[in-house]
């Protein structure tokens, strides 16, 4: 009898530690989602994690298309991305890039269509 109402503790306490929000040790789910209809190249990084920590490496996502990805939380348990994009265009370049702060399961939209810089 009593190891079951030990079961039952144990049960009852995991499944407090997984409801609730994003934390700051937690992962913040995120989607990477190319809003136009060419494919593009994206870089993105999380600013939480650390300078330079890349979430995507020159990952190709075609138009209309989500990529799925995991980044740290801060305090208030919200992502603070940054993203790079490279139109695969090759005869006329294009790119884009910006930074965006997201909830859990909040969604980056990420583009390339602006001049890019020399």
């Amino acid at each position: 009898m009593y190891s079951h109402f030990k079961l039952v503790f144990i049960l009852g306490c995991l499944s407090l530690l997984s409801a609730g929000t994003a934390s700051a040790d937690q992962g913040v789910s995120v989607k990477i989602t190319n809003d136009g209809t060419q494919d593009i190249i994206v870089t993105v990084y999380d600013d939480n994690a650390g300078p330079g920590i890349q979430l995507l490496t020159n990952e190709h996502i075609n138009g209309f298309t989500s990529v799925p990805v995991s980044a740290v939380g801060d305090a208030s348990g919200r992502a603070k991305l940054r993203w790079t994009a490279t139109s695969t265009d090759g005869t006329s370049t294009k790119c884009g890039h910006a930074t965006a702060v997201v909830g859990n399961d909040g969604t980056v939209s990420v583009h390339a269509d602006s001049d890019c810089s020399v």
